[in-house]
């Protein structure tokens, strides 16, 4: 296996594995596939073919057989690896191969003590200086050698194990030396540490890698929510019931998020996988609020999926009084039942009357940052008026709420992108094809930047509502900017 991964092949990783002598027998192509969502042909065109290039599928592959991060190939959140002479890294096919290793920016191992057993704890610079010891980062030129040496002395509980969990260094930020100690005890032994400090602690890796989506996009959060979301899923086998449903609670939360991230890639079997997830362990949690707002998700996603009925049955579902939502939340389901409604050609009033009781319901919310769906605000709620507005045959008053609300700068940068691709769809509708274009084309090159395949998608329909005027200098500009 480890030959095989030194490959940077995933298709030799897949045959390695099939044959593996662990199994006592070979496993068929047919269930490895069913195992990884794909079909024999084409798990036989991966093992037999080029390597693939696709960062999201090597993250899900890889995390469905568990495959240890360090020894991945694939460029993580907050590393520097050096790809070998002649190979180029799986993360970015355009990137020059690196002529030598770059040196880690990021910390140490920090000898920790857990039950009389020596545990390397990677540590940040931040923390280091925080707690009076960053001389220690001078010795930095040493832990290369460190890391390498201390593999079979770490063990069992290693850095291969260590970074399986999701916790890696770049992700320890923040804490103490006694909260390092809390969660490397945690991570050993789940059932006498792992409390509710630590449950926090992966609360705080959630609610960051949700700050940082809006700015570095879904590829390069994704590893760092896969890991967390391991270490969950392992640890919860480990402690006692109540932390268990702590735990699950935090993992429904992340499920839903990476649910969410797979949607922005446009790999919709992996999203409902994670939504599916959200909802099991939700239930398991008791979080009643949690599983109506997954059928939020799933409506949502429907509307990816142009499935007009999914979108209002869904929505309608996730409006049921059992959930207990949150009153934010109600008015965002409301909202969605609306736009479901407009697809499936309601008459306007309608339409109109929901949004504003959506509208009235979110001016009675609390102003609580930390509550579930906050991200729903007034300007979310616009945007989301015009997406209904233009699904209701109405682009031009759809164009007035998308150019009133991105004239904020109110959006995250992923969120500019996305909503002014649906502003140059409502544009190309009402018969405006040069400010569509170069709308389109603004958005066209943050959707390249943070990799949002969503985006890119809504603006290949874009392109098509343009194609009659595809002899104009705007529109031939957004075309090769698409396309680039």
């Amino acid at each position: 296996m480890v030959e095989a991964l030194e490959s940077w092949h995933m298709g030799q990783v897949f045959y390695a594995y099939r044959t593996h002598p662990w199994h006592e027998q070979v496993l068929s192509q047919e269930a490895l596939g069913a195992w990884l969502d794909l079909n024999q042909a084409q798990l036989s065109r991966i093992e037999s073919g080029k390597p693939p290039q696709d960062l999201a599928k090597l993250m899900r592959w890889a995390h469905s057989l568990r495959v240890p991060a360090d020894l991945l190939w694939f460029k993580l959140p907050d590393t520097k690896q050096a790809a070998p002479t002649g190979v180029v890294s799986a993360s970015d096919p355009s990137e020059k191969p690196a002529a030598e290793p770059e040196k880690a920016s990021a910390g140490i191992l920090l000898p920790v003590v857990i039950h009389g057993r020596t545990v390397l704890v990677p540590v940040d610079a931040q923390t280091l200086t925080a707690n009076g010891l960053g001389e220690l980062l001078n010795h930095s030129a040493d832990t290369a050698a460190t890391d390498c040496v201390g593999r079979d002395a770490m063990s069992p509980f290693n850095r291969r194990e260590f970074l399986k969990s999701g916790v890696a260094a770049a992700a320890i930020s923040g804490l103490d030396l006694d909260g390092l100690h809390r969660v490397a005890g945690a991570l050993d032994d789940g059932r006498r540490y792992l409390d509710g400090s630590v449950v926090a602690y992966f609360g705080e890796i959630l609610e960051k890698a949700k700050r940082d989506d809006g700015t570095l996009g879904p590829k390069k959060t994704l590893p760092v929510m896969l890991g967390l979301l391991d270490a969950i899923e392992s640890q919860a086998r480990e402690v006692k019931p109540q932390v268990r449903r702590e735990l699950l609670a935090v993992g429904a939360e992340g499920a839903e998020f990476v649910g969410w991230l797979y949607r922005d890639i446009q790999q919709p079997h992996a999203a409902a996988f994670w939504y599916d997830r959200a909802m099991e362990w939700a239930q398991e949690a008791d979080n009643a609020a949690m599983q109506g707002y997954v059928l939020l998700k799933k409506s949502q996603m429907a509307y990816d999926e142009r499935d007009a009925l999914r979108v209002l049955t869904l929505a309608q579902a996730a409006g049921h009084g059992r959930w207990q939502l949150p009153v934010r939340v109600r008015a965002e389901v409301m909202q969605q039942e609306a736009l479901g409604r407009a697809m499936l050609g309601d008459p306007l009033d309608m339409v109109r009357g929901q949004l504003d009781t959506a509208a009235t319901l979110l001016a009675t919310a609390p102003d609580d940052p930390e509550a579930l769906g906050a991200y729903f605000n007034g300007h979310t709620r616009m945007l989301r008026d015009a997406i209904t507005l233009t699904e209701a045959g109405k682009p031009s008053m759809a164009v007035e709420l998308f150019s009133d609300v991105l004239s904020t700068n109110a959006m995250s940068h992923r969120d500019t992108g996305f909503f002014n691709a649906r502003r140059a769809a409502a544009l190309a509708l009402s018969g405006e094809p040069d400010e569509a274009a170069r709308v389109g084309t603004n958005s066209a090159a943050v959707a390249h930047e943070v990799k949002s395949e969503r985006t890119v998608r809504v603006l290949g329909d874009v392109l098509q509502s343009l194609e009659r005027w595809r002899g104009r200098p705007a529109v031939r500009e957004f075309r090769e900017s698409l396309t680039a």
